[in-house]
C-alpha cells in the first residue's frame, strides 16, 4: 500500500463508515476492512481500477466526481476520504462541500504546485514541472486544477471552513522542520481535515 494511504488509515477510527473518492483499485479500503473493521465505500470512473476493487471485495460505485455526489444523503459516512483527486475535478469547491455534506469529517490530499523544486525548475527552464508527486508532463496530466496548500487554505477560509488538522510532508512522506515553519515552499503534499464552524472538531496534531 502507498505510504500516503497508510497514514490515511492511520487517521481512520475503527467501525467507521468511510466513503473513499477516487479509490483507485480498492488497497485504502480493503486495508481498512481487515484492519479496523470499517464499512467502506469507493467510488471509481476507471473500468481497470474498479476491477480490481471487485476481486478485492472491496464494494465500489462506478461514478465520475465531476456529476456531484446527490445521490448520497447527508452524514451518511463518517469519513469521506479524497486523496490525490483534488486538482484533477472540474469543481473542487463544489465537491468539497458535497464531502461536507455527506460525511461528518473529510479528508482531503492534493500536491503542492507552489514546492520549491517546482518553482526552481519554472524558474530555469521555463517548462511546466515534472516531480514525484506531480508525474505527468503538462499535455497529458489530469491536474486541470493545480494549486498551492495556500490556495487551498484561502478557499477554505473563504467558505468559513475550520482546518483542524494539517499533515505536510516531503515527497518521500517525511516531515521536518522547514516543513513546519515554511509549509508552502518546503511541503510537497498535505493532508487536510477540514470542517464547517458549526462542527465540533476532533482533538488533533499538527505535525507539519
Amino acid at each position: 500500500m502507498r505510504e500516503d494511504l497508510r497514514i490515511i488509515a492511520n487517521l481512520i477510527k475503527s467501525d467507521a463508515r468511510v466513503l473513499d473518492l477516487g479509490c483507485g483499485s480498492g488497497d485504502l479500503l480493503e486495508h481498512l476492512a481487515k484492519a479496523k473493521n470499517i464499512l467502506g465505500y469507493g467510488i471509481e470512473n476507471d473500468s481497470d481500477q474498479i476491477s480490481g476493487c471487485i476481486r478485492r471485495g472491496v464494494n465500489v460505485i462506478e461514478h465520475d466526481l465531476n456529476e456531484g455526489l446527490e445521490r448520497f444523503p447527508d452524514k451518511s459516512f463518517d469519513m469521506v476520504i479524497m486523496t490525490e483527486t483534488l486538482q484533477a475535478v472540474d469543481s473542487p469547491q463544489r465537491l468539497l462541500d458535497e464531502m461536507l455534506r455527506i460525511g461528518e469529517e473529510c479528508i482531503v490530499t492534493f500536491p503542492n504546485f507552489g514546492y520549491w523544486g517546482h518553482r526552481v525548475r519554472m524558474f530555469t527552464s521555463g517548462k511546466f514541472p515534472v516531480s514525484q508527486p506531480i508525474p505527468h508532463r503538462w499535455f497529458d496530466t489530469p491536474n486541470i486544477r493545480p494549486c498551492t496548500f495556500l490556495d487551498f487554505e484561502q478557499l477554505c477560509a473563504e467558505k468559513q471552513l475550520r482546518i483542524v488538522q494539517r499533515l505536510v510532508f516531503s515527497s518521500s512522506y517525511r516531515a521536518g522542520p522547514l516543513m513546519k515553519r515554511f509549509p508552502n515552499l518546503f511541503g510537497a503534499t498535505a493532508f487536510y481535515r477540514p470542517v464547517s464552524y458549526t462542527h465540533l472538531p476532533l482533538p488533533t496534531s499538527d505535525l507539519v
